[in-house]
């Protein structure tokens, strides 16, 4: 029994070694998460995140505020326009309203004005409210030039983004992880 000890231990030791090495052990990159959107309105479908990087793709900053003033960003950000997306659901009229949902439960309710990118509080630096410059909602996938992390709200979160680094939107239509983009008439 005393010899078993040290020969587990030593196992052990290696293995642990191994994996912290990397040299064994499945790694999976956020690209390769297995992740499922719905498009719903007058119809419904579900595409995956390897069909969502094949659409049409737009960039810009993005740089937002909480509700207790915790500034994020900015950074820059790439995925596919709302808008497009809301399209491939059947389209949206004037007076639709656009729920986009998470995974969490997370719901934010968006008018068509917002889905073309208006009607947002925008702010400088010092959080002095601004005029706002154009602005577009997209479903971002990356960040930087990276997969969008999961604790960044990936691999799919709605993002306000504008051409400049230094406008700041308000952070609670960001949704993370996003699963569901659906379409309400009224």
């Amino acid at each position: 029994m005393r010899r078993i000890y040290p020969v587990l231990a030593a196992v052990m030791l290696i293995g642990i070694a191994v994996l912290a090495s990397g040299c064994i052990g499945a790694t999976s990159g956020a690209e390769d998460v297995a992740w499922n959107l719905t498009l719903a309105g007058e119809t419904e479908r579900v595409i995956t995140l390897t069909d969502l990087r094949t659409l049409p793709a737009v960039e810009g900053y993005g740089y937002s505020v909480s509700t207790v003033g915790i500034k994020y960003g900015p950074n820059t950000y790439r995925g596919v326009l709302l808008a497009d997306l809301v399209e491939m659901a059947g389209g949206a009229v004037e007076d639709d309203l656009i729920y986009v949902s998470a995974e969490d439960g997370y719901l934010w309710v968006f008018d068509t004005a917002q889905l073309q990118g208006e009607e947002f509080f925008t702010f400088d630096e010092n959080l002095r409210e601004i005029p706002a410059p154009p602005l577009q909602v997209i479903l971002a996938y990356e960040q930087d030039g990276e997969p969008l992390a999961y604790e960044d709200g990936g691999p799919l979160r709605l993002v306000v983004i504008t051409g400049t680094p230094d406008v700041i939107t308000e952070g609670s239509p960001w949704v993370k992880w996003v699963d569901r983009i659906e379409v309400h008439r009224k």
